[in-house]
């Protein structure tokens, strides 16, 4: 029986404990996350904005310039995939639904909502404001409500840390669960510990976002682990290498006027090819005009 992304992705939470969970921010990476061994992808509403608009993650990006990028990798990548939708991508309970419809049928398996106001930030950002945990309680209600396929995961995030302290954030998550998110997403923890209440509060499993660069150190899966953690996230880190070695490809051929210096350091053809399968859709193209010509 073909399973639902939503399941799938329920049951790869299950049994890789803790699941790791890689951003792809392209079709292409999610197919070379899926050769890599990983369960389950990511994508990243900051990285939609900084790869996909060249923009920063200050709510500027809208749900079409992540549907976007979500049916571009659902429609070549059968790993479950989780998706950034920020604050819901509207003010109201209609645009928390839309939201919810438009992800499932775009294939996502499922996605988490924040509860930053609408002007929001990144999560390891300083200056963040955050609605009420009421408003917050409305939104996975909202979210929860709008389901079309009862797997279909809806994760809470808190970014209430920061802003009111780790007593104030778990309180928010719990009240989360009770409104019916499916998992946690606690932002910007700081240390094993916080997830460890977070765990033992909800019951249900958490994610950490080991991001680089951040507020949260870039603890092991075996150190989360110890912690109770169900899902550990690195949102962006390919993303970050990718841009670096492009801005490294940019700078030696525009100081060299060649590309020699560099060459090593680039995927090649072939490997390219075996990537994303060319040579499959290649014959069926010659046994197309192979036809054609009897």
């Amino acid at each position: 029986m073909i399973q639902s992304p939503g399941a799938l992705f329920r049951r790869v939470v299950q049994e890789e404990s803790p699941l790791q969970v890689v951003g792809a921010i392209n079709a292409n990476h999610a197919l070379l996350a899926k050769r890599a061994g990983f369960k389950a992808i990511y994508l990243s509403g900051g990285g939609v904005a900084a790869g996909s608009l060249g923009l920063p993650d200050l709510g500027i990006s809208n749900l079409d310039d992540v549907l976007t990028d979500v049916r571009r990798i659902t429609d070549v990548c059968d790993l479950p995939l989780l998706v950034d939708v920020d604050t819901g991508f509207g003010s109201s309970a209609f645009n928390v639904a839309r939201t919810v419809k438009s992800m499932i049928k775009f294939g996502a398996a499922a996605m988490h909502i924040e509860d930053q106001v609408g002007a929001k930030r990144c999560g390891h950002r300083p200056g963040k404001e955050i609605v009420s945990k009421q408003e917050m309680v409305d939104r996975i209600k909202a979210a929860v409500d709008a389901r079309t396929d009862e797997n279909f995961v809806i994760m809470a995030r808190t970014d209430a840390l920061a802003v009111e302290g780790i007593d104030a954030a778990i309180d928010r998550a719990v009240a989360c669960v009770e409104a019916g998110a499916d998992m946690i997403f606690p932002e910007a923890m700081t240390d094993l510990a916080m997830y460890s209440r977070f765990a033992k509060a909800v019951g249900v499993p958490i994610l950490a976002n080991i991001t680089e660069f951040g507020s949260t150190p870039l603890f092991t899966v075996d150190e989360l682990k110890t912690a109770d953690v169900g899902i550990v996230l690195y949102p962006l880190s390919a993303f970050r290498a990718m841009n670096k070695a492009a801005e490294n490809v940019y700078t030696a051929i525009r100081r060299d006027g060649s590309q020699q210096a560099v060459v090593d350091t680039m995927q090649t053809r072939a490997e390219l090819y075996e990537r994303i399968n060319y040579h499959d859709f290649e014959q069926k193209l010659d046994a197309l005009f192979a036809a054609q010509k009897k």
